[in-house]
């Protein structure tokens, strides 16, 4: 349980689903899939909805085409967009502020990219007091393995396997698949 008192909530995070971060990442269409039918599922259950959107002036500026949320997804009235320039999303941000404010102690984490904004968002969180969940197979990257990096699929399933390990005291770290992602209890 989440170490952050009078924080009962959970919130779905949807972070960097945007068209310059996804648009050649591994196996976009199906994560994007997976990533809108964990929206629905967490309206329909009354989760709250964050969404997280990076700029950087240089390559994805404010504004631009590569800045957007990819088409399949749609900001609902009221759902709070917190915008980051770095890799943790509690980095520099409301994010702290959005989350204290709606009772959440708890978040699920989707989005881009694994290696990079997934990896430094769940630390972050944890490390700050939340439970985080990782959806499986609702998080992806681009492949940078001609850098020296493993290929996508490896990084996603490293990625899973120590999330899914992970521990710390008084917070549960772990991962959920989408089909089982905001069952009741």
């Amino acid at each position: 349980m989440t170490t952050l008192a009078n924080r009962p909530n959970t919130a779905l995070l949807v972070i960097d689903v945007q068209n310059g971060v996804v648009n050649h990442a591994h196996n976009r269409d199906e994560v994007v899939a997976n990533v809108a039918t964990l929206v629905d599922k967490a309206r329909a259950a009354g989760v709250d909805v964050v969404w997280v959107q990076h700029s950087n002036a240089e390559h994805m500026p404010k504004e631009s085409d590569g800045w957007q949320f990819v088409s399949e997804l749609k900001v609902a009235d009221g759902e709070p967009v917190v915008h980051k320039t770095y890799a943790d999303s509690f980095e520099a941000t409301d994010l702290e502020e959005v989350l204290a404010g709606k009772g959440i102690g708890s978040l699920v984490v989707s989005g881009a990219q694994t290696d990079e904004c997934i990896r430094s968002t769940l630390h972050g969180a944890l490390v700050r007091g939340y439970d985080a969940l990782l959806v499986s197979d609702a998080h992806t990257t681009e492949d940078l393995s001609e850098y020296g990096a493993p290929t996508p699929d490896k990084v996603i399933a490293h990625t899973n396997l120590y999330w899914e390990n992970h521990t710390a005291p008084g917070r549960t770290a772990g991962v959920v698949k989408t089909e089982d992602a905001f069952k009741p209890a």
